[in-house]
């Protein structure tokens, strides 16, 4: 098999950053895995990954979480630490805290 030519490289080098760049978009994506876990991908670096029974147990504490957050938010980090406020239950944000996930 040949090397690569110059082009297709650069074409391939355009394709990744293209995929890249819509990763970034700050879009949330799930998929399941092999072992039947679920996986949250945009969130960081590496996918936040859970079995259904441990996700039913975050989403049934979610007013717990908000609560503990916002009691909290002062010894947290922030990514932007002038934006006051979670997002409401439909994921909405009071700012635009995190536009391009990066």
């Amino acid at each position: 098999m040949s090397e690569p030519s110059k082009e297709e490289l650069l074409a391939r080098i355009a394709e990744l950053e293209k995929q890249s760049g819509a990763k970034k978009s700050g879009k949330l994506e799930f998929k399941v895995g092999e072992k039947g876990g679920v996986s949250v991908y945009g969130l960081g670096r590496f996918p936040v990954t859970l079995y259904y029974e441990q996700w039913i147990r975050l989403l049934d504490a979610a007013g717990d979480l908000r609560a503990f957050l916002e009691g909290n938010k002062g010894r947290l980090k922030l990514k932007d630490p002038s934006c006051s406020g979670l997002p409401d239950t439909n994921g909405r944000s009071p700012c635009d805290r995190y536009p391009s996930n990066g």
